[in-house]
């Protein structure tokens, strides 16, 4: 009889160990399982977010693509009845949305940028420049200054 009782708690510990160890290694497959989860959840979000930056970064740009050749185009004199005004309006309005969109999706540096070459063009459309080499020339640095800005965040963003 002592034989089978010992027959009978090693088969028992066996069982039990057996299910601890089971146990174990399922917990463990879950956690990894969640943290890959949480990875590939985090990496998803991060290329949403950069693909959400990139389009308005194009947004951004051909906008103001649309105000400078307002500011080229812009009338000597011109009434509040002519054609441009309206059009300059309706260009400069998206313009400005835009760069408050800027300001919500971006670091400061990018949108301190943006802001600048903002209102610079937004004066040269409604004041007007001695020239269009003046204009060109005044626009290109805070252009610049803006999409330099903007890679660098795309750049940090990715990393």
């Amino acid at each position: 009889m002592a034989v089978e009782t010992w027959t009978a708690l090693t088969s028992l510990g066996g069982v039990a160990l057996g299910g601890g160890l089971s146990y174990l290694v399922q917990r463990a497959t879950q956690r990894m399982t969640a943290r890959i989860e949480e990875g590939k959840q985090a990496t998803a979000r991060t290329e949403a977010r950069r693909a959400e930056r990139l389009a308005l970064l194009e947004r951004f740009v051909g906008v103001a693509a649309e105000a400078e050749r307002c500011a080229f185009s812009r009338p000597g004199d011109w009434q509040d009845g002519d054609e441009w005004p309206a059009l300059a309006q309706d260009v400069m309005n998206r313009f400005w949305v835009a760069e408050r969109m800027i300001r919500l999706l971006f670091p400061p540096p990018v949108h301190d940028a943006a802001r600048t070459y903002f209102l610079m063009l937004n004066g040269a459309v409604w004041e007007g420049a001695p020239s269009g080499l003046e204009l060109r020339d005044g626009l290109d640095p805070p252009r610049l200054a803006f999409l330099d800005a903007a890679r660098a965040a795309l750049d940090d963003s990715a990393a």
